[in-house]
């Protein structure tokens, strides 16, 4: 009798783990929190457009959208469950992903040339070595942070060599300009109106060492609504397409959104921001790699991370491969 229970019972347990996983499998979100950023103009096109709340209503969930300043907030906002969806530059959420913040990065918004090393007329830098000692405003965790420590490498310097000042790019940009600082890893489009407005000069630009737009998603909501990341993507590559074909009303609700004249923004989109490219393959592990072995180098990556096995932990292009024609 005993058997027969027992028997009863591990069926019965094996029925409810079914159904259990079945309806976990079909769950939806009732919300889905997105982020948005100057620095990454699809995503304001997509939000203005309504596309993906329109595809969504159809399930009856709901977009809630955040302003992420930086990646180093939208990184936080991931990390918090905040938001599901955040966008970062590539490298910024490698060194993210190897503290354990739980992402993937499922898709490219952008490959940008969106940071320089930027100083005044009369600063005396017109080069990296001169960068030795002297006041640099900078957003830990970003792009243009990892950027001045790339900078700095091909100089034989480190963040030890200047006085690094931990500024949000507003205020960083905004140091600039009152000479609080002799120099500032820029970021767009703020570092596209100082250019243009204060007269400021990149003294060091290097496309290449520029990481792409990424944007990735918290891991718990991609296992539990995997079809839902699929479907943010496919909204976010109709904003790319279409944004592509209008630049100009890209540069319209970039200067709306970003209190920025049309100058300013133009300069950001028609000339550093590439928009032809949104699957996260081989070019973007690469360029990530490439970063990580200067921040493994530099410390902000820990000595002992295996770095090849951290980028395939991070990139997954599983669900873009759904939702995005490949190249």
């Amino acid at each position: 009798m005993q058997s027969r229970l027992a028997v009863a019972a591990v069926a019965a347990a094996a029925l409810w783990s079914a159904a259990s996983t079945a309806a976990f499998a079909q769950a939806k979100p009732s919300i889905i929190h997105m982020d948005y950023a100057t620095y990454n103009p699809v995503s304001l096109v997509l939000k203005d457009k309504g596309w993906l709340e329109q595809d969504l209503a159809k399930d009856g969930v709901k977009v809630d959208w955040t302003l992420s300043q930086g990646s180093n907030r939208a990184l936080e906002f991931l990390n918090a469950g905040a938001v599901d969806f955040g966008s970062t530059a590539g490298a910024a959420a490698l060194i993210a992903r190897s503290n354990g913040n739980p992402i993937y990065g499922v898709y490219l918004y952008s490959k940008p040339e969106w940071t320089a090393l930027v100083t005044l007329p009369g600063s005396g830098i017109t080069r990296i070595q001169d960068l030795k000692g002297k006041r640099v405003a900078a957003t830990i965790g970003t792009d243009p942070y990892i950027f001045l420590l790339r900078a700095l490498d091909t100089a034989g310097l480190t963040d030890q060599d200047i006085q690094l000042v931990s500024l949000q790019h507003a205020d960083g940009g905004a140091a600039l300009v009152r000479k609080d600082v002799d120099a500032w890893a820029g970021l767009d489009p703020i570092m596209a109106k100082v250019e243009l407005e204060n007269h400021a000069a990149l003294f060091y630009r290097n496309p290449d060492f520029n990481t792409y737009g990424a944007l990735n998603v918290r891991r718990e909501f991609a296992d539990r609504y995997p079809s839902y990341v699929v479907r943010v993507l496919a909204a976010y590559e109709k904003a790319r397409q279409y944004s592509r074909a209008h630049l100009p009303e890209v540069v319209s609700t970039l200067a709306s959104v970003g209190q920025i004249s049309r100058e300013v923004a133009a300069l950001q989109i028609n000339r550093r921001t590439d928009l032809s490219t949104s699957f996260p393959g081989d070019a973007f592990v690469r360029s990530i790699s490439a970063a990580g072995v200067v921040l493994q180098r530099g410390g902000q990556i820990k000595p002992e991370v295996d770095l090849k096995a951290l980028v395939a932990d991070y990139v997954n292009p599983s669900f873009a491969r759904t939702a995005v024609a490949q190249p």
